[in-house]
């Protein structure tokens, strides 16, 4: 699964180790669109955590900032991403991102080639998470599966803070039921302006 400006902007990695919310959770208000604000010139800085990195790699941050915006509606991004937050889902070109309504369990899918089809589903909804530019509360965490053969998954989940945008992006593959972490990424600064 490549990831996207969720992961572009999120572009912090070039994809289930978490149980979901139990299906009795309220649904989180608002709309896509209020879990990642898109305008020109906000900005998004992570540090990357991944486990498996040396020591002295470890700690390195990257910026990510919305440059333009295009005549279709959609933000591009430093890292070359592109998103578009229509009333029912967060896009990209190619991806629903994250989609109402927003409570747990909701799911779709996104067909990214003739023989990768990625699944969603929204893990968890009001998450409070901690890094390094705050404490987030009301954060919804969004999970992608991408099978990649007969015993192998590659999941991606990204936690969305309201009126934010991502805080937290992590990266797995599940192997014959083996869970092995590959890329951790969190928020250590923002900027954004109103929608």
């Amino acid at each position: 699964m490549r990831p996207t400006i969720a992961i572009s902007l999120a572009a912090l990695a070039a994809a289930c180790a978490h149980p979901g919310a139990p299906a009795a959770a309220p649904a989180a208000a608002g709309a896509p669109a209020d879990f990642f604000p898109l305008a020109v010139g906000n900005e998004w800085t992570y540090v990357d955590e991944t486990p498996a990195l040396p020591a002295d790699r470890r700690g390195v941050s990257r910026t990510v900032r919305i440059v333009s915006r295009d005549s279709d509606g959609y933000y591009h991004d430093s890292e070359r991403g592109e998103l578009r937050a229509d009333p029912d889902c967060l896009h990209d070109r190619v991806r629903r991102l994250l989609c109402a309504p927003i409570e747990p369990g909701k799911g779709w899918s996104s067909v990214v080639s003739v023989s990768s089809t990625e699944r969603y589903e929204i893990a968890a909804v009001g998450e409070k998470v901690t890094t390094p530019a705050g404490t987030f509360a009301g954060c919804v965490r969004v999970r992608a599966h991408n099978r990649a053969g007969p015993t192998t998954d590659y999941v991606n989940e990204i936690t969305y803070a309201p009126r934010v945008g991502p805080v937290r992006i992590e990266t797995f593959s599940v192997v014959k039921g083996a869970v092995t972490p590959q890329v951790r990424a969190v928020l250590r600064a923002y900027r954004v302006e109103a929608r």
